[in-house]
């Protein structure tokens, strides 16, 4: 004889464990990290990470809430106030598959919504590289719009090296 509450039961335990501990582990990814869909399952299923079976991760990341362009927007203040990025820089981390691997959809929204001061930005990051690595302005400027250093614009830039001490 079965009741209600007995199917209940059937039905969160025919969940396997793994499962739900890849699915609680994922949420936390989320809500702690912000990561992205892919992130979380690459971490999830990483022989240095979490080491989920690849069921398992997968079962998480269809199965957990997570507003993907939140995580991502959380993501690039983060890069932008403490490393002081570029929008095209943070844009460009946050797609990366070897960064953060959101959609380019999720970036964009990201960058869209997010507010910064790319001119403190460009500011910060020449001081970086005057204090800490001695360079001249010429190679400032030059490290801050090159498309493999930061990718700031030519204005961002301009005014860095204007504003430098």
């Amino acid at each position: 004889m079965s009741s209600s509450v007995d199917q209940e039961t059937e039905t969160d335990d025919s969940v396997p464990t793994e499962y739900k501990s890849a699915l609680a582990k994922a949420e936390s990814y989320s809500e702690i990290m912000h990561m992205s869909k892919a992130g979380i399952y690459n971490q999830l299923v990483s022989e240095y990470g979490e080491q989920f079976s690849q069921e398992a991760a997968q079962y998480a990341v269809d199965n957990m809430e997570a507003d993907w362009n939140a995580n991502a927007l959380a993501k690039a203040e983060e890069y932008s106030e403490t490393l002081y990025m570029s929008k095209a820089g943070i844009y460009d981390q946050l797609v990366s598959e070897y960064g953060e691997q959101f959609t380019a959809e999720e970036a964009q929204y990201a960058i869209d919504n997010m507010e910064a001061d790319w001119n403190a930005n460009a500011l910060a990051k020449a001081k970086t590289y005057q204090d800490t690595m001695n360079m001249s302005p010429n190679a400032i400027y030059d490290q801050l719009i090159s498309e493999y250093g930061e990718q700031f614009t030519a204005e961002e830039a301009q005014y860095a090296i204007d504003n430098l001490d």
